[in-house]
Order: structure tokens, then sequence, then C-alpha cells
């Protein structure tokens, strides 16, 4: 589905990914893990069009992405949540969902996307007049997920979704992720909660210096000696 390959990525001089290779398969739950400043970020942003790789190359579905415009990139089925959310906060519930549904072929369905989008967050169906500058943090990342959802992806790539979320509210963000995956979404996940992001996936990859130091299964790097020491503190 998604294949990313040796990339190299600079911010001017400054190398922020180095040969960098990952892959997620349809329907697949991809983490990827790190420290801060290890690239994760960055990666995302490449896939997404906002940066651009020196060298290497990115395809979605055998298609080479790696000079595409963003707005083709989510036209194609790749929705990017920013961390930090990124919504517009004098707009209004409403019409940040509307804003995630730009394209024909989501345009001509948006009120079936709603539906679905309500079905996950229910909260957001009660707050659609409202400011989105006035949710709670919560509340917030729940908009930004669902603008990401009225694109219709089969790809959405998540940027630190439970940052700075109560602990009751990052199971409920967990547990939505597992609903949209189990809906036919892949997922593509940057996660500072590595229990929580390896639990649920199929395969992830551990990115140090801009590189990717380790890979395997999820439950395989729950256990491995290096994570559990240097991400989980056990």
């Amino acid at each position: 589905m998604l294949k990313v390959e040796k990339i190299d990525v600079y911010y001017g001089d400054l190398q922020a990914l180095r040969g960098v290779s990952i892959e997620v398969e349809p329907g697949e739950v991809v983490s990827v893990i790190g420290s801060n400043g290890a690239g994760k970020s960055s990666l995302l942003k490449t896939i997404s069009g906002i940066l651009r790789p020196r060298r290497g190359n990115i395809s979605l579905d055998g298609s080479d992405i790696s000079n595409a415009k963003s707005s083709r990139i989510v036209e194609k089925g790749i929705s990017h949540v920013p961390e930090g959310r990124q919504i517009f906060p004098t707009m209004t519930v409403l019409e940040n969902l509307e804003m995630g549904a730009q394209f024909p072929r989501t345009k001509g369905v948006q009120h079936e996307t709603l539906r679905q989008v309500f079905a996950y967050f229910p909260r957001l169906k009660e707050r659609l007049d409202q400011k989105a500058g006035t949710l709670s943090g919560g509340e917030q990342q729940m908009l930004a997920m669902g603008r990401g959802l009225m694109s219709l992806p089969t790809l959405m790539m998540l940027d630190e979704p439970s940052l700075g979320l109560a602990p009751v509210l990052v199971g409920t963000i967990f547990e939505i992720i597992e609903k949209i995956n189990r809906q036919g979404t892949a997922i593509l996940l940057i996660e500072q909660n590595v229990f929580h992001s390896l639990k649920i996936s199929t395969q992830g990859y551990v990115l140090e210096n801009g590189q990717v130091a380790l890979s395997g299964a999820g439950p395989e790097l729950l256990d491995n000696p290096h994570i559990r020491k240097t991400y989980l503190g056990l």
C-alpha cells in the first residue's frame, strides 16, 4: 500500500532522515516510535508532501508520490492528523469537518461521512455550532481526527494523538483508533505512549537519529530489551 524507500530528508543543510524505509500494508496499524528529534514527524510530513525527499522514493499503491502536491496526496487517500491538532479555532466544529471534504469524491458523500464521524465521536455532534477553539483538548483531538476521516482515507497518519490528554481520554482515543482500523482504514501512528501504540500495532519501527534502528511486529518490539529499557523504563 504505502512504501517508503531509503529516503533522505533535509531542513536546509540539516539532515533529518537518513535512508529511512518503511511499509504499510492494507488494513495494518504501523507505529513509528522514537525520542523527540528522532525524525518521526519529519517522516509523516514527507509522506504527505509538506517536505520533499532529497533521495529515495515514496509510493502509494504502486504510484510514485515522492513529488506530488499535498492536495493530490490527500485526494489519493492519505490523511495526516498533525501533532498539536492544528484545527481552525475561529471556525465551528461543522466548518472544520467540512474542510476535510474538499474533493469531488468526498463532497458527494459528505453527509454519509459525517454520520460515520459522529458514530466515532458522538460529542462532536453535540457541539456542531461551537467554535473549535473553545473545545477541550480531548474534543479538539477528536475534531482533528474527524476532519481527517472526512477525506475518506485508505491510510490515516496520526502524529501524537494522545499528547496532552488526561489518562482516561488516552484509552478512549486508542479505542477509537482501533475501531477506525477495523472498518478498513490503515493507520500509521506516531505516539510517545509506546506501550499503547505497539500493543495495537501489527508492525513497528524505531527511529533513532533519523534512521530506522529496529523494526518488527508490535508485540515483539514490546518484549525487546532495548525498547523496554529505553522507552518503557522497565
